[in-house]
């Protein structure tokens, strides 16, 4: 065989192992290919009940699986724990120059924007008598965005003005800050504060181990969520004021760390003191009445709460009344937080066999949302059952019935029907 003829049979078997590339690839090139994992629309399938759902539900069975272990735990061992129901939250957000990183998509900056929105929204749904307040850190000082307050809109609106990234980030300029805006928290306020930082330096004026040495003093519980790497200092400082450290991997994973610092968390021991606390509960002002609001100093008509003590107008609760200093709540609100003191036990994994029972056909649904618990091909799917009642539910109502509504269903109507019960015997 010639040399010409040897070139023309390799150049031949190049190009059939170049076609089989493209044919394994559907025909990508590579920068798309680089996109092709995030076609999600393309991994969606219809289910009998006509709505759609992913193809692959590993992801989302192991974090509820994950979610139900740490529940399970935290109540055999903790089942005792005071929780901070009046917390003092203030969220730290780096903006300097390293949070316009782009391996989150499009820019840390925006995914932290939009799970910070999304973390204040929760964190008042589960934390009503509590406030919130924002600082930002950009070209190496730190700014108070927003001052403590309970209501989630005006800190979102005052977030997403102030986007922006630039300079080195301040850890200590931050802490210095925090902590003298918490030290005129009362005492029986719990105060917290959640660090999102990007950065993997900080460019400090002093001495941040004094700066940390006076969080821990004045009792504040600081958390840190990284972006990048870890780092000794972060660790250093949540260890020494009890708060937890941990990095995030990507912005599902990011989520979910932000997410766990909605429920109050166990009580400090220097707190864990019984203590009467003074609140008003302010009538709502009538529709046509005008009057100055003491939060904006402006005339309004019909909007507001009426102090109960100095009889001034507050705009929303809860909140502090600006004229007597006395801590104004509505009754929802006390009500909203009782759940936290009296948690739901979590429900036990049941095995899927005894739905093949024909005895346990009333079984065979949720007792929730009334779906069927078996899958495809009338194979029985996975879910759990109340500990209490016995009612088997499907894992969408498992987390609604924890994280949202805070009820068993089935405890609920028993609890109704046995007087019935007892007034027809």
């Amino acid at each position: 065989m010639t040399n010409s003829e040897r070139k023309r049979l390799n150049g031949e078997a190049e190009e059939e192992e170049e076609d089989e590339d493209d044919n394994l690839n559907g025909g990508l090139e590579a920068w798309e290919r680089s996109y092709a994992d995030d076609r999600s629309w393309e991994a969606l399938q219809e289910d009998e009940s006509g709505f759609l759902r992913p193809i692959d539900n590993s992801a989302f069975y192991h974090a509820q699986y994950r979610r139900r272990l740490r529940d399970r735990s935290l109540v055999a061992t903790t089942a005792r724990i005071q929780k901070g129901l009046i917390r003092y939250l203030y969220i730290v957000i780096d903006l300097s120059r390293a949070a316009a990183e782009m391996d989150f998509r499009p820019s840390r900056m925006a995914v932290v924007a939009k799970q910070v929105e999304a973390f204040v929204r929760e964190f008042f749904d589960q934390n009503p008598l509590s406030q919130i307040g924002l600082v930002t850190v950009k070209d190496g000082v730190a700014n108070c965005l927003t001052d403590l307050g309970g209501s989630p809109e005006s800190h979102i609106k005052a977030l997403m003005g102030k986007l922006g990234c630039s300079g080195d980030s301040s850890l200590q300029n931050a802490l210095d800050l925090v902590q003298g805006l918490l030290s005129q928290i009362p005492s029986y306020g719990h105060r917290e504060v959640l660090i999102l930082y990007s950065a993997l330096s900080t460019c400090d004026p002093g001495d941040i181990m004094e700066t940390i040495q006076k969080c821990k003093e004045s009792k504040i519980r600081c958390s840190v969520i990284g972006l990048s790497a870890e780092m000794f200092i972060c660790k250093h400082l949540c260890q020494d004021t009890g708060g937890s450290y941990s990095v995030a991997l990507d912005e599902s994973h990011f989520k979910e760390l932000i997410m766990e610092h909605a429920p109050p968390p166990p009580a400090i021991a220097e707190f864990a003191i019984a203590n009467l606390i003074k609140m008003g509960f302010p009538q709502r002002a009538g529709e046509g009445s005008i009057s100055i609001c003491s939060c904006h100093k402006e005339v309004k008509v019909g909007v507001g709460y009426t102090c109960p003590r100095c009889k001034a107008r507050v705009c929303e609760l809860p909140t502090d009344c600006r004229i007597c200093g006395l801590q104004l709540v509505s009754s929802p609100h006390l009500a909203r937080s009782y759940h936290h003191l009296f948690p739901i036990a979590p429900f036990d994994e049941v095995t899927p066999l005894c739905l093949n029972d024909p005895r346990n056909r009333s079984r065979s649904t949720c007792f929730g949302c009334q779906q069927s618990l078996l899958s495809s091909g009338n194979k029985p799917g996975l879910y759990v059952a109340c500990p209490k009642c016995k009612k088997h539910f499907c894992l969408e109502c498992d987390i609604y019935i924890h994280e949202s509504l805070h009820n068993c269903p089935g405890c609920e109507s028993l609890r109704h029907s046995n007087p019935i019960v007892a007034n027809e015997g």
